[in-house]
């Protein structure tokens, strides 16, 4: 994809796949779910699958071999929030590219975990990560979650901003759908759980490794 130059006021940052590493906490509570039901040794594409699908509220009845569906998704959910407290760690140089990304325009951040928002700002300061975001907005502060617009609105009307003068960056479908239903530029990185291909397919402005590549592209 050709090298571009963003010019921004602020930037609307996902949080798993993009600030944080949340790989280890999917792998766990897929294990977790699929062994509470009595299946073992499930292989890591399809607990990998298993969040894209949920994600973009995609059929995961084949994903699950004839397993009731509702009591998987409660103890996958379960154990998914508990593991994030455990085995989600920022990537690497994440507090020194937020620095840097704080110094050019106002950070905002949405989740489509249905936590409170003050526990998303607990894990950032958990991280010494908080003090970068002006607002966070999560599954729960919405009528309806990415890729639906409003998550992103929320966030514009805090900052007093304009779509037309931010960018929205996330590792999901979801989030360049979600930017793209807003009017604002995307940028797609490339550090969770989508790859190269399916998020090209989302035709976002930008892609990207990952976030700590993102200063060197704004103007």
């Amino acid at each position: 994809m050709k090298e571009a130059r963003l010019k921004t006021k602020c930037i609307l940052l996902d949080l798993d796949g993009t600030i944080l590493d949340s790989r280890e906490a999917y792998l766990e509570a897929a294990k977790t779910a699929f062994e509470a039901m009595g299946m073992k040794n499930v292989p890591p594409e399809t607990a990998m699958e298993l969040p894209k699908r949920l994600e973009q509220d995609l059929p995961i009845d084949n994903l699950l071999a004839g397993l009731d569906r509702k009591k998987f998704l409660r103890t996958y959910l379960r154990r998914f929030y508990e593991a994030t407290a455990e085995k989600t760690e920022p990537f690497p140089n994440i507090e020194e590219t937020l620095s840097r990304l704080s110094a050019k325009a106002e950070l905002a951040l949405t989740t489509r975990r249905s936590l409170p928002a003050r526990d998303i700002f607990r894990v950032l300061e958990k991280f010494g990560l908080a003090k970068y975001f002006q607002k966070v907005v999560t599954s729960l502060d919405t009528q309806n979650p990415k890729p639906d617009p409003e998550a992103l609105m929320k966030c514009l009307r805090h900052l007093g901003a304009k779509a037309g003068d931010c960018i929205v960056v996330g590792d999901s479908v979801v989030d360049i759908r979600a930017g793209k239903n807003a009017g604002i530029r995307t940028v797609a990185v490339l550090s969770g759980i989508f790859g190269r291909k399916e998020l090209e397919r989302e035709n976002p402005d930008l892609i990207l490794k990952n976030i700590s590549e993102l200063p060197r592209f704004l103007e």
